[in-house]
């Protein structure tokens, strides 16, 4: 966007799914968009307000952040404050903004972990870095071993009493933090609305009892990287290309994860996907949305067109019992008790 003025489509809607959040309210888009990369200092913003109001022409009302998204830490929430002022913010009320506090944000012992303290002070700072109000959903984004569940909890509970978040959010706590957690939001009277975790399929952490728990207490589920960091996708299909986020020297893929097996694996899922008239990082969010637990899939996106490109997955939802097979035995993997899924 330059200075021209923003006007939304106004089918927007009609080409979204929208999905109920566990057991409250609110209904959040199949797609969301997570502003973890590509929304730093170090990138440009005609490209990423490009991706966010491409976003939005699409149904995508959901727009996730943290406070150290960047780099720099806090820079995502500067400039998607920057996207709000040029035009998205006239829809404010009809956008789900989140975002969380709980890892390393500034020095000293008050920016980082879980306390009351850290949450309060985070949570106003990406206020002031967005020029918001409020946010729809604040998250502890990880357990604080140190500090009792119950103050961190408490925190989540009085910020959602005094307006500056409308709802309470856990993200990367284990089933056994997660039941507690909600237990404790519940009788505070600030039911736990929903739980952000990786969640893939070559990451099937939440199959080990937190889909169970999340089901049994009307939690909804958001998963991150859907895409496994960019290999359930075709990128790798070759090996790892330059420029790509395995052959850089930093960041969460790392160049030993792209092993022989794992790109022989993502051939095999690719060869599926093509057979069901899909991309690869279709299938792959197509295959989370299957659950009627997940209430959204967060995705990344470097581009307008590749988010385009992977919200084609809500072109085809259904997967047969052959199809869910094939895949696990591609993963070597069965069918667990806990896992949401079957074929629809």
């Amino acid at each position: 966007m330059g200075k021209e003025k923003y006007t939304a489509a106004d089918n927007r809607y009609e080409k979204m799914q929208y999905r109920r959040c566990g057991a409250s309210g609110l209904l959040l888009p199949a797609v969301s968009l997570g502003l973890w990369h590509n929304f730093g200092s170090v990138d440009k913003y005609k490209n990423y307000s490009r991706i966010a109001f491409t976003a939005f022409d699409h149904g995508i009302t959901h727009f996730d952040l943290a406070n150290n998204y960047g780099p720099a830490p806090g820079s995502a929430e500067v400039n998607f404050g920057k996207i709000l002022r040029d035009g998205l913010g006239a829809y404010r009320d009809q956008l789900i903004i989140s975002t969380k506090a709980g890892y390393d944000m500034w020095p000293g012992p008050y920016g980082n972990w879980g306390s009351r303290k850290y949450l309060m002070a985070s949570l106003d700072q990406s206020l002031r870095r967005m020029g918001l109000d409020y946010v729809d959903i604040f998250y502890s984004h990880r357990p604080d071993p140190q500090t009792p569940l119950d103050e961190t909890m408490g925190a989540l509970s009085d910020i959602v009493r005094r307006g500056k978040a409308l709802y309470a959010g856990i993200s990367n706590y284990d089933p056994d933090h997660t039941r507690r957690a909600v237990e404790i939001l519940r009788r505070n009277g600030t039911p736990c609305l929903i739980h952000q975790v990786k969640y893939s399929m070559f990451e099937r952490f939440p199959e080990q009892g937190l889909t169970e728990v999340l089901r049994h207490e009307g939690v909804g589920l958001i998963a991150f990287s859907p895409l496994a960091q960019g290999l359930l996708t075709d990128r790798y299909l070759d090996g790892i290309p330059e420029g790509s986020r395995a052959a850089r020297s930093t960041g969460f893929l790392r160049r030993e994860q792209v092993s022989g097996e794992v790109i022989e694996k993502v051939g095999r899922l690719d060869a599926i996907a093509s057979g069901r008239g899909q991309t690869l990082a279709q299938m792959a969010i197509a295959w989370l949305l299957r659950s009627d637990i997940t209430a959204s899939v967060l995705v990344g996106a470097s581009s307008p067109a590749q988010l385009e490109d992977n919200l084609g997955a809500l072109e085809q939802l259904h997967f047969t019992d052959a199809e869910l097979a094939e895949i696990e035995a591609v993963l070597g993997r069965q069918q667990g008790p806990d896992a949401p899924y079957g074929g629809s």
